[in-house]
Formats: C-alpha cells, structure tokens, sequence
C-alpha cells in the first residue's frame, strides 16, 4: 500500500485555474476509485485556494499511472488537457505526502499562514470521501493523523489560536472603508460554513445589522438560527446591497450572483460607498464592480497580498509537522511489514502447540514455551526497527533469521 498526494494550490498557480481545476470535484474520486485500476481509494480536498487529490495505490511503481489517471479525470471536467492538468499538479508519495497533509491540515500552507478554517475542510473531504465509498484504511489513517497533528500544532505552539482566517484577514482590508462596525449594514451571500465564518467574525466586530441572501432557499433557516434576517427568496440582489456598506460573499455558487451591469443600474448616483468582499473561488460577485464609482472590491488576491507574515510560532510548528510525518510513516511500514513477522511466529509458535498436545509435564510445557519465545524475540525485534527505520535490508535479514528457525520438536 503506497500514499499519494497530487497537489495544486495558490503557492504555483492562479486562483483562476485552482477554479477550473476544482469543475465538479465530488465526481473525481468515485470516477477515479472506479474506472482506474491502479487506484483503490481517493480523498478531494478542494478550498478556496487548493485542489488536491489523496490516493491510496498498491505499488510505488504504480504512481505515474495513477497520475495520468487523475490528469485525464479532472481533464475532462475542467477544460485543460490532460498534459496541461498533470503539469499543475505536484506529486508527492510517503512521508513527503503525510508531511504535506499534515501542514495542510495545520494552516502551514495556507493563503494565511496558521488559519483554522482549513482543519475542518480536512476533515469534511474525509467525510465526503466516506460518504462516497471512495476512502480505505489507509487514507482513514492519513486524515485522522492530519487532525491530530493539527491540534498538537495548536496547542504547542499557539498557532491558530488567534483566529486569523480568510475571512479575518479579507475584513481587516475592508475595515479602512467602513463606518464604525456598529453602523455598518451589511448582506452576507451564503449559508456554507465559509458564511458561518464570515457572520461570527462579523458579529465580534460589532455588526448586528446583517441581511442572508441565497439562491438556495436556506436564507431562511440559516439567519434565524443565528439570529439575523434573511432577504426573501426572489429578492433583486443588486437592488439590495444598493444602499449597504458591505457585501460579503461566500456561496460558491456556478457564476455569479451579483453582476456589474446589474450593481451599476442599482446604485444611484452619490450612492454611499460599498465595499464588496468576495470569498467564492468562481466568484460570487462579477470582478467588474471594482470599476463602479464608490465600490472597492476585496478578492481572494486580495488576502493573498495582504496575508501576515511567517513567525516565530509558524518555525515550531514545521517542525512538528516533520517529526509527526516521519512517526507517521514509520508506523506505517511497521503495520505493512508486520504480517511477513508474524507469519514466521506464527509458524514456529502454531507448530509447537501441536508438539505440546501429548505433553502433559506443565513445567516442560512452560520451560519450551519461553526459550521458543526468546529465540523469537531477537529478530523479531530487529524486524520491526528495521521496519519502522526503513532499513530494508536489515528487516530482510532478520526475516530470513526468523523464517530459519524451525519448530521445535520433543
């Protein structure tokens, strides 16, 4: 069993091709767990600012096939050709692929370094993937370990635990354009978790005055469970926000829901000035508007720009992603090199029970029975070192030590 990551994100590419990569992701890893042999279990994990895939395949010699495979999947539902989507994607297998999941999972790699939105997003892919039938053990493994690591990271070093986020980050821009946050009259576009986010981070400002729009028909529900107003289903968007201060977007919906032609005939001339802060990678809101007399706009390349700094804290945590990637790993191969181990035991130890069957002295029992284990424990024990080093010429040693001993006889 071999780990694989194929990896996309804003560090090498443009939110606009993370975009088109990210085309119906939910069918990539049915269709790929499917159709490509090579492939035994696949987990999406697609935000605002990555598109990844985690697969699990039975042989190292197998992840160039795997790779295609995937490329020629996400090529036919984003428009590139397969050459130009595996040119997008980084390939990392073992311990480079935990690492990689690990820092993910740890707000590392993030747009905004030390962010928390992202450990929930880990462990919704594996949901999604579980849901889907496209998980295994081994991507199981990989994705609670990344949780794990994600909340020592937290804890050790305090990374995260000031709350910076997308959201925080893209409303601290915004801030410079705002009235006081009391007065500010803002519409929230969305009723995901990025919105859920977005109207927390809102309220602890100070703004009260928040109105839900969605194009789903769950404005409704989601406001009054959170003690805002939802705008009612139908309502004319554009005419809306004309006299808000804020917009804040975050539906993910397919195209946008606000366009500049729309906004443009809204908005009065003299209007208050209206600060648009869209989250959606397909954007929520039409990029136009940023050329609308009053209206600034807030993107993802926005927060990208602005994003804070590494610091002390973001070194500590590398280095326990490091040191949980390579446990990781160790035990992994100790749990893969494991059952030729016990096979051997097996053999020896299964065999002297049925030597012991007509032996009714309990004290020779007892006394045949220790010195067997003793002579097993020497290269059993090297074996699992040599396992959980990686060192496979001194596990084959040691296996062919184990695999010479013969069962003892009376």
């Amino acid at each position: 069993m071999v780990l694989l990551s194929l990896a996309a994100s804003h560090h090498d590419l443009d939110l606009d091709v993370l975009e088109r990569l990210s085309s119906d992701v939910q069918a990539v890893a049915s269709e790929l767990v499917h159709s490509a042999a090579s492939v035994s279990g696949a987990v999406v994990l697609a935000t605002c600012n990555r598109f990844e895939l985690y697969l699990e395949i039975d042989d190292a010699e197998h992840a160039p096939t795997a790779r295609t495979a995937a490329a020629a999947t996400v090529a036919g539902r984003s428009g590139y050709t397969a050459d130009q989507v595996a040119a997008h994607f980084r390939l990392l297998t073992g311990t480079d692929a935990a690492e990689h999941l690990f820092a993910v999972a740890s707000g590392l790699d993030s747009m905004v370094v030390g962010e928390r939105e992202i450990a929930g997003q880990v462990r919704r892919a594996l949901t999604t993937a579980r849901r889907d039938g496209t998980t295994t053990s081994g991507l199981e493994s990989l994705f609670q370990a990344a949780s794990r690591v994600s909340r020592d990271v937290e804890a050790r070093t305090g990374l995260g635990a000031t709350g910076r986020s997308v959201v925080g980050v893209a409303l601290d821009i915004a801030e410079a354009q705002l009235p006081d946050w009391s007065a500010v009259r803002c519409v929230l576009i969305g009723t995901g978790s990025y919105a859920g986010a977005s109207l927390a981070q809102l309220k602890a400002r100070g703004c009260t005055d928040v109105r839900v729009y969605s194009t789903t028909g769950r404005a409704r529900a989601f406001a009054s469970a959170r003690g805002v107003h939802a705008l009612p289903p139908g309502a004319d968007l554009a005419a809306e926000v004309s006299d808000v201060d804020l917009v804040v977007a975050c539906s993910g919906a397919a195209g946008a829901v606000l366009g500049v032609d729309a906004l443009a005939v809204a908005r009065s001339a003299g209007a208050r000035p209206l600060t648009v802060v869209d989250l959606a990678l397909r954007h929520d809101v039409d990029p136009g508007v940023r050329a609308l007399p009053g209206v600034r706009l807030v993107s993802l390349h926005t927060v990208s720009e602005h994003a804070p700094a590494e610091h002390a804290a973001v070194q500590a945590a590398h280095a326990v992603v490091v040191g949980a990637a390579e446990a990781y790993e160790a035990e992994r191969r100790v749990r893969d090199w494991n059952p030729a181990v016990v096979a051997e035991r097996t053999r020896v130890l299964g065999g002297l029970e049925s030597e012991l069957v007509d032996l009714s002295d309990e004290r020779a029992v007892r006394a045949l029975r220790r010195r067997t284990r003793e002579v097993l424990h020497g290269p059993t024990v090297r074996a699992r070192e040599a396992a959980r080093a990686g060192d496979a010429t001194t596990y084959a040693q040691a296996l062919a030590e184990l695999a010479s001993i013969p069962v003892p006889t009376l």
